[in-house]
């Protein structure tokens, strides 16, 4: 196998596995109807960094000692369950809150509190990242898959950032759709009831997740 062909090969199955509904396309979606574009593109630049972190790490062998270490794997899964249901509760929490609430008191409360714009992209980049790095099941991926797809004789690290670069490559083009796609629609996504239903529903869906994860025994 070539670099070419590695490199092609991989984009093929990273692309399939992108363009898959899971866990990064309900935050991207979410941040992206809820909170606007910016914040949506932080979320996913979140995502992007934390797939080149598990990217490296899978080409230097970090992942290897998280795959063969049950004890370790299974920390970082609870703690990954543990944050992911973290989120959804604060976002159903925030629902029932503002439930009931007059459209004047959203609006007003929205400006008094609403965080300066580089807290927010800073934030809404955070929760990306702690999203992509707590998901053990990144690194499993990336460590059996990554092997697979560098050519003997190349450097792993080199030739396992530039894979983890093409992932992130194939998922700005596919985080940019949702996101462009969901602005044409926006203005009555975010009108107060819809944007909370959109709330509860994503924050059901990260406990669920949570809880799948910290049920999961793969």
């Amino acid at each position: 196998m070539t670099v070419s062909s590695a490199i092609v090969s991989f984009a093929v199955v990273a692309g399939m596995l992108t363009v898959m509904p899971g866990l990064d396309t309900a935050l991207v979606l979410r941040s992206a109807i809820t909170l606007g574009r910016r914040r949506a593109f932080a979320t996913a630049l979140g995502i992007l960094s934390g797939v080149l972190v598990w990217g490296v790490a899978a080409a230097v062998g970090a992942s290897a000692v998280l795959t063969a270490s049950r004890l370790l794997y299974d920390a970082l899964r609870v703690a990954g369950a543990a944050y992911l249901a973290w989120m959804g509760i604060g976002m159903i929490r925030q629902t029932l809150k503002e439930r009931g609430r007059p459209a004047s008191a959203d609006a007003a409360g929205d400006r008094a509190g609403a965080p300066t714009a580089e807290e927010t992209w800073a934030r809404s980049w955070a929760r990306g990242l702690g999203t992509s790095l707590l998901n053990p099941k990144n690194g499993v991926f990336y460590m059996a898959m990554l092997p697979q797809f560098i050519p003997a004789g190349a450097p792993h690290l080199l030739m396992g950032v530039v894979l983890a670069i093409v992932h992130d490559l194939e998922g700005l083009v596919w985080f940019s759709a949702l996101i462009f796609g969901t602005q044409l629609v926006r203005g009555w996504l975010n009108r107060g009831s819809v944007r909370r239903a959109i709330d509860a529903i994503t924050g059901t869906v990260l406990v669920g997740f949570g809880i799948k994860l910290a049920l999961g025994d793969s």
